[in-house]
């Protein structure tokens, strides 16, 4: 079994990403407040399915309204960093908690989302649009 990464703070420390999103996560045991960047999620995240997916890793865990998260997040738009956030949230649960590891690990949390905008390529229009075809 794992030892748990506890702090001096009595908290756990993850980072989360997704697409270009990168989310450094806090989780230490409270009432289930969740703070992103300064702001509470239903102020940063106001759309409730960036809600639901950030709060994921608890319900599978059944840990609901059992940890504070304070939570730090750069680049992407808003689904990107929603995402980063569950997976810093689903990383550092499975630190504080060793033995939730196995639910949060089959439920896909803990696996990093490798899927990223393709870049454009020259001579073409976007990534894999060609240019219209002129006959004359």
């Amino acid at each position: 079994m794992r030892e748990p990464e506890i702090d001096a703070h009595g908290r756990s420390y993850a980072t989360g990403k997704r697409k270009n999103a990168i989310a450094r996560v806090w989780l230490k045991p409270g009432s289930g407040r969740i703070v992103v960047n300064g702001r509470d999620q239903t102020e940063y995240f106001a759309r409730p399915t960036l809600r639901l997916i950030i709060n994921q890793p608890f319900l599978v865990a059944d840990r609901v309204d059992a940890y504070d998260v304070y939570a730090t997040v750069s680049g992407g738009g808003l689904s990107g960093q929603a995402g980063a956030v569950k997976h810093g949230i689903a990383q550092a649960l499975q630190k504080y908690e060793p033995v939730l590891r196995s639910a949060v690990k089959s439920a896909g949390f803990l696996t990093r989302d490798a899927r990223v905008v393709e870049r454009k390529k020259y001579g073409r229009a976007k990534a894999r649009r060609s240019f219209q075809f002129s006959k004359r």
